[in-house]
C-alpha cells in the first residue's frame, strides 16, 4: 500500500482556458509581427541575399520560381486565387486548427501550439540574421513579375504587399527567408494528418502545404529555399518543444509553490512557539510512544506486560527467571 502524506496531494493537470491561451496567441503573432518590421535590415544587404539564393538555386538547377511566375503571370484563372490563398489562408486555417485542438484534442493541443510558437521565433532569427528580398522585389532584368501588383484591383491587399490596403508600409517587405507561409502550412499539415481522423483531412494534410510551397514560388514571395528553410524551420521547432514545455512547466511549478509559500507561510511568532522546549518534548514523546525495547526484548511494551501488579520496577530479567515470577524477598 502507496503511503500519503497528509496535506500533500498530486496536483491535477492545469485545465486550458481562453483567458490564458488567446492572449498569449495573441502576444506570439505581436512579437512575430514586430519582429518582422524591426529586421528590416538594409535593404542592399537584403537584395544581395536574394541573388546569391538565386545564384545557388541555378547551379542546382531548383530554380522552380521561374516557370511558375511566368505560368501565374499569364494565366489569371491561376495567379489570382493563388494570390488569394497567399494574403488569405494562413490567417484562417492555422488559426482554425488551433481552434479545433482546443475543443476537440485537447490533450494535444498544448503540444501541437508550443510547436507552432517555438518554430516562429525560430524563423523571427532568420528574418534578423538574414534579411532576404523575394523575388518579386528584384529589378525586372531577373524575370520575375509580382502578381500582388499585377492583380491588385481583384484583392484586398495592396500593391506593394500582402497586408491589406495603406498598410503595406507597416510590414517588412525583406523578411523571405525562411518562408513561414510554407512552415506554417506543413504545421497544418501534420496536425490534419495526425488528428484528422478521415482520409479526406489526411489529403488535406497532403495537399495543403504542397500546394502553399507552388503559391509562394508562383507569386515571388519566395525562392525554392525560403520554402525549404521554412520546413527545416518547424523541425527544429517540433525538436525543441519538449524541452521549452519542460522549462514552462518549471517555470509555472515555481511560480506556484512561491504564490503558495507567501499566501500560507507561518507568523514568525507561531514559529518560534513550534520551537520551544515544551514543543520538542511532544515530538519526541510522540515519536517514541513508550515503545522503547532493553536488551533481550523482542516486542515494545514487553516490560510493562510482563510485570504484575506486585513486581517491583527496577528487577531485573534475571531476578525473573526468563519471565517467570520471581522469588520473594
Amino acid at each position: 500500500m502507496q503511503a500519503v502524506t497528509p496535506g500533500i496531494e498530486a496536483a491535477p493537470r492545469p485545465r486550458l482556458r481562453w483567458l490564458t491561451e488567446l492572449p498569449l496567441i495573441l502576444l506570439v503573432y505581436a512579437c512575430y509581427s514586430a519582429g518582422r518590421l524591426l529586421a528590416r535590415g538594409d535593404v542592399s544587404t537584403a537584395v544581395d541575399h536574394g541573388l546569391a539564393i538565386l545564384r545557388i538555386e541555378k547551379v542546382l538547377h531548383i530554380n522552380a520560381e521561374h516557370p511558375l511566375n511566368r505560368l501565374f503571370t499569364r494565366e489569371a484563372w491561376l495567379g489570382i486565387p493563388a494570390d488569394f490563398w497567399y494574403a488569405s489562408l494562413h490567417y484562417l486555417v492555422t488559426p482554425a486548427l488551433l481552434i479545433w485542438l482546443f475543443r476537440s484534442r485537447t490533450k494535444h493541443y498544448r503540444a501541437a501550439r508550443t510547436w507552432l510558437m517555438t518554430s516562429t521565433f525560430i524563423g523571427l532569427i532568420g528574418f534578423t540574421l538574414m534579411p532576404t528580398c523575394p523575388p518579386r522585389l528584384l529589378s525586372a532584368g531577373y524575370g520575375f513579375v509580382d502578381t500582388m501588383a499585377q492583380y491588385s484591383s481583384y484583392g484586398w491587399w495592396a500593391g506593394e504587399a500582402s497586408a491589406p490596403r495603406g498598410l503595406g508600409s507597416m510590414t517588412n517587405q525583406y523578411a523571405a527567408m525562411p518562408s513561414l507561409h510554407v512552415g506554417w502550412a506543413l504545421w497544418c499539415g501534420v496536425i490534419l494528418w495526425r488528428y484528422g481522423g478521415t482520409r479526406l483531412t489526411k489529403v488535406a494534410g497532403v495537399l495543403y502545404p504542397l500546394v502553399t510551397t507552388i503559391v509562394v514560388m508562383g507569386t515571388a514571395n519566395h525562392y525554392f529555399l525560403d520554402a525549404v528553410a521554412g520546413a527545416a524551420v518547424m523541425g527544429a521547432g517540433l525538436l525543441l518543444a519538449p524541452y521549452v514545455m519542460r522549462c514552462a512547466n518549471r517555470v509555472r511549478t515555481r511560480l506556484v509553490a512561491r504564490v503558495a509559500t507567501s499566501a500560507g507561510s507561518p507568523s514568525p511568532v507561531a514559529s518560534s512557539a513550534s520551537s520551544t522546549p515544551g514543543s520538542r518534548a511532544a515530538r519526541a514523546s510522540i515519536v517514541s510512544g513508550g515503545c522503547q525495547t532493553s536488551a533481550g526484548e523482542r516486542i515494545p511494551r514487553q516490560r510493562e506486560s510482563r510485570l504484575g501488579p506486585g513486581a517491583e520496577p527496577g528487577a531485573s530479567p534475571a531476578d525473573t527467571g526468563g519471565g517467570a515470577p520471581a522469588a520473594a524477598r
